[in-house]
């Protein structure tokens, strides 16, 4: 009797659904690796920080319009968190 009350619903996408999986890419370690030659440099060279910011503020700029693309590359009816 227990076993007709059991609610065996569960939150997860139709069958058939697919995951969507971002591409590889190595620009988060770009991005990681400008952003600590910037602030291990500071007591160094002003030189050294400058250009780990510019790595760092031009991988962030490509990593953000890669991830928009990616976005709007996804079907229409695709709803984040479902």
């Amino acid at each position: 009797m227990a076993d007709r009350d059991r609610d065996d619903s569960v939150d997860a996408p139709p069958a058939g659904e697919s995951i969507h999986m971002p591409a590889p890419s190595i620009i988060p370690i770009i991005n990681a690796v400008g952003l600590s030659i910037a602030i291990i440099a500071i007591p160094l060279s002003i030189y050294a920080v400058i250009v780990g910011l510019l790595v760092f503020l031009i991988t962030a700029a490509i990593w953000i319009r890669d991830s928009r693309r990616e976005m709007d590359a996804l079907p229409m009816d695709h709803h984040a968190g479902h």
